[in-house]
């Protein structure tokens, strides 16, 4: 079956297959590894048959993949709600928070993930995602300072890419509570010159 013909789930009953699927694929992810990580095995942990699998999937990357779409979608509908409900400086934590365990799990859980996202047209995605983001908020976030595009890129990728650094090179076994908090001071820091920029 080619990736043309894919069932896309629209029904409660094939959105439940996709989600346990998806789980499945998780839970497994956490257990053994992407090593271990089999089409055969996700359908018997999910308990739909092979064939059912690949009406949805082209395979495991493809799993993979849509794992992690899940995951960065609902951090980005999650913050832009953060943004819209009070963009008080004291959010920042909670935003970055929020992109922090986008992507739980074990190191290797979430080094799986993104690269299943890379291979996938990673860039692409994180451009969708920072161009959807603003689509969301605009018009309904009072920032309280201008934000320009490159004022956005910014806010939009510096952490990102700084968590993406950390998965990478997990060797570094960076404390997650202290990293936070130094992400926290980067970003409150660019937003109170964002701010001062505004008020000269």
């Amino acid at each position: 079956m080619t990736e043309k013909t894919r069932r896309t789930p629209r029904q409660p009953r094939s959105e439940a297959t996709v989600e346990a699927i998806l789980e499945a694929a998780f839970q497994l992810l956490e257990q053994g590894g992407v090593e271990a990580l089999t089409t055969n095995h996700i359908a018997e942990r999910a308990g739909v048959s092979v064939g059912t699998l690949y009406q949805y999937f082209g395979g495991k990357q493809a799993i993979l993949a849509a794992l992690a779409h899940r995951r960065a979608e609902a951090a980005r509908d999650r913050i832009a709600e953060i943004v819209i409900a009070g963009p008080e400086i004291g959010t920042v934590r909670l935003i970055v928070r929020t992109l922090a365990t986008a992507f739980e799990g074990s190191p290797a859980t979430r080094r799986a993930l993104l690269d299943a996202l890379t291979a996938e047209g990673g860039d692409d995605v994180v451009m969708r995602n920072h161009l959807t983001f603003f689509d969301m908020i605009a018009g309904k976030a009072a920032l309280g300072f201008d934000l320009s595009p490159e004022a956005g890129f910014v806010l939009t990728h510096a952490v990102v890419g700084l968590l993406r650094a950390a998965t990478i090179e997990s060797d570094l076994a960076l404390d997650p509570q202290a990293l936070e908090d130094e992400l926290v001071r980067l970003m409150e820091a660019y937003i109170s010159a964002l701010l001062v920029a505004r008020s000269a």
